[in-house]
Parts: structure tokens; sequence; C-alpha cells
């Protein structure tokens, strides 16, 4: 399916799952998202990815060959989960889990909602 980016909303939001994710630092796709008090189920994953890129300050932090391997894999706090999702009422979202700790006391990472996408036909 072929989409375009409509509306750009990059704001935080609440994921639910059906069952915990086995690694909380690499989620899988959630079944649900709360966003403005509104519950969207999602009913099919239309594109996801993993971005492991060390952006600003956190890419000069590590010697060539250790950035490499960081980009393929991942390291300790950096990287995106990104999910291109179509959920009950027809529309299309990308949701993305950043994995950078908020502040020292809580270490996991958030989730927002990036944008809506229209259809392409």
């Amino acid at each position: 399916m072929k989409t375009r980016p409509a509306q750009f909303i990059d704001e935080p939001i609440q994921v639910e799952f059906d069952s915990p994710p086995t690694f909380d630092k690499k989620p899988p796709c959630p079944q649900r998202f709360r966003w403005r008090g509104q519950v969207f189920t999602i009913t099919s994953v239309v594109e996801e990815r993993v971005d492991y890129a060390r952006r600003g300050r956190m890419s000069r932090n590590m010697a060539p060959a250790h950035l490499a391997s960081a980009s393929r894999s991942g390291s300790w706090g950096v990287g995106r989960f990104y999910f291109c999702v179509m959920v009950d009422s027809g529309q299309i979202f990308d949701l993305y889990y950043d994995r950078a700790p908020k502040d020292a006391d809580n270490r996991m990472g958030g989730w927002f909602l990036k944008g809506e996408r229209l259809s392409q036909s």
C-alpha cells in the first residue's frame, strides 16, 4: 500500500499490548494507542523498520568500528522502532518508540505519534 504524509503530529502517546513485550527496549507493534483521549485499535501493520543511528553528541562519543556495529544492532538508549499502522477507523498513522531514556528515574524511553498518512490510489 502506498501512502503519503498528510499531517505531522509528533506527540507522546500511551500504548497497550495484549501481552507485554519480551524486551522492553525492542518492542513489537502495540495493539492499541491512546491519543488526545481517544483509543485507536490497530488492525494491521503497513510497514515497520528500525533505525539505530546515533544522532547529535551521541554520534561523536564512539570509536568508528564500534559505531558501525552499533548502527546495525543498536546500543543502550539509542534507536527508534517505527510502525506505519492502520486503525479501526481506517486511518493510517506513523508511530515510533524512542529508546532514549527520559531521565535517570525513567529509563524506558517513550512512544510517539509521528503523523497521519493518506493512502495513494
